[in-house]
């Protein structure tokens, strides 16, 4: 479909003196097409053929398939098919939920994509609460489609916890010299904050990938060299803490260990490529949902389409860059620690699988969902002071095989920051065995849904096998002085 700006810029296309716009639409063109409209008359006026506007367009209109293959007015045809391909106005899939504390924007957002021409399948998890497009803890499986916004800004953001050979009465005690140890490595192992960097860069084979598969993955190598190994703000985090596995899981035996547990993603270059993507999707997306705040985040590529599949690239990129960033905190940190690992476990989210569902395949986007398909490995996590599981999927298909990314926040971080003082979620601290190095108001554990009632509302969903208990967090500080 021609862009308006095209036509006006264009010398060689003038306004047909038969119709204008306001009787293009009367005849039944949709205000999509009318662009289109007016340079397919241009054309016919410049022929001696019977294709007379008045006439054809409503006839074009009516049946567009017909007329595919008409000199004058094919492309119009074509761009009234695209366009009712793309109607918003299409009855709503059906989506499943799990859990019931959910705000009512969050499923508002779910809803809206239920009604996108590309929604094939949708589930909503526990830890739902409202975000851009999808909500967070948002599923949806897309024919053809990809929507950026349906990933997340954070591409590919992910959980990995790392099972060591230190001794538990180490962290068992939180207080002693040897603790504090553990304490300069989370220190020294990483950096926090929003643009934080390393002044020497820390070295991975994903650099040496090759950059330059898209135009914004190029632009942003240098910024993710500086950033591998960095944790970045909100609720991302580094901690110690201790691990009881009842069974024989994770290639090690049934017992008591001291984890290291970390969260984060592809950190700037990942929000970049999500920026730079979004704006091509909107820019090729109905007016009905480009020019509607609500809406405009739910814009999709097309997989088909040149933009789909350097966006499906870089994305991919991203994901094994994410991947890289918790290899290098977990390398960094266990060395300085004098940690060896005996095991690993490691899951994303903020992604898009292509998968088969129904016997179709699909892009399923899980912005804040983690896969569950039967016998994948996960972590998902509560908050700073509370427990953390460790999970195996069941594979149900309603989910389309997924589960909760964490416990999920019942609030905004401007009322966390409204309602909360560090006073008392000191003493709640203390109470837990924790010691918070650094952190935000924000992210206290009033901020955040119960994370034994997320995890009761999906027992369909996972298996816990492995039970986590924070004891020394670091996240990014917020000036308010927790540590006092």
């Amino acid at each position: 479909m021609m862009d308006q700006s095209a036509i006006r810029t264009s010398p060689n296309v003038r306004r047909s003196k038969d119709v204008n716009k306001k009787q293009l639409i009367a005849l039944g063109v949709p205000p999509d097409c009318v662009p289109e409209a007016i340079v397919c008359v241009q054309i016919a006026s410049r022929s001696r053929g019977e294709n007379k506007p008045k006439t054809i367009i409503p006839k074009i209109v009516a049946a567009p398939e017909v007329y595919l293959a008409n000199d004058e007015y094919g492309s119009l045809a074509l761009a009234i098919i695209e366009f009712r391909n793309s109607d918003f106005d299409r009855e709503p899939i059906e989506y499943h939920s799990w859990g019931a504390e959910f705000d009512e924007y969050s499923k508002q957002q779910i809803e809206n994509a239920c009604r996108l021409p590309i929604s094939y399948a949708a589930a909503l998890m526990p830890d739902a609460h409202s975000g851009y497009g999808l909500p967070i803890g948002g599923v949806l499986a897309c024919e053809n489609a990809i929507i950026p916004y349906g990933v997340g800004v954070d591409i590919a953001c992910r959980m990995k916890m790392t099972i060591t050979d230190l001794p538990v009465e180490i962290v068992q005690a939180n207080e002693s010299a040897r603790c504090q140890e553990l304490d300069r490595a989370l220190h020294r192992g990483t950096q926090f904050g929003i643009g934080a960097k390393w002044k020497t860069a820390q070295q991975h084979q994903v650099l040496d990938e090759d950059w330059t598969i898209t135009a914004i993955t190029r632009e942003v190598r240098d910024r993710a060299v500086n950033q591998l190994g960095t944790s970045g703000s909100g609720n991302h985090f580094v901690e110690w803490g201790i691990l009881t596995l009842p069974d024989d899981e994770l290639g090690v035996e049934a017992g008591t260990y001291v984890a290291l547990l970390s969260h984060s993603g592809s950190r700037g270059a990942g929000a970049r490529v999500c920026q730079r993507y979004t704006d091509i999707a909107r820019s090729k997306a109905p007016s009905r949902i480009r020019d509607d705040k609500q809406l405009r985040h739910l814009s999709w590529l097309e997989m088909d389409s040149e933009e789909g599949q350097d966006y499906w690239n870089a994305m991919n990129l991203m994901g094994r860059y994410a991947s890289a960033n918790h290899e290098v905190i977990h390398r960094n940190v266990t060395k300085l620690s004098g940690a060896q690992r005996l095991a690993t476990v490691e899951n994303h989210h903020n992604f898009a699988w292509l998968e088969n569902h129904g016997g179709k395949e699909v892009y399923v986007h899980r912005k804040g969902a983690t896969p569950a398909d039967q016998g994948d490995l996960g972590v998902i996590p509560g908050n700073m002071a509370d427990s953390c599981f460790v999970v195996r999927g069941r594979g149900n298909p309603q989910s389309l095989n997924s589960a909760s990314h964490g416990a999920g926040r019942r609030m905004s971080r401007t009322k966390a920051k409204q309602d909360f003082n560090w006073k008392d979620w000191r003493d709640h601290l203390r109470r837990q065995n924790v010691r918070l190095l650094a952190g935000g108001l924000d992210e206290v554990p009033g901020a955040y849904k119960n994370i034994h009632d997320v995890m009761a509302a999906q027992q369909d969903l996972v298996e816990i096998i492995g039970e986590f208990m924070p004891r020394i967090v670091m996240m990014c500080g917020d000036g308010s002085r927790a540590e006092d």
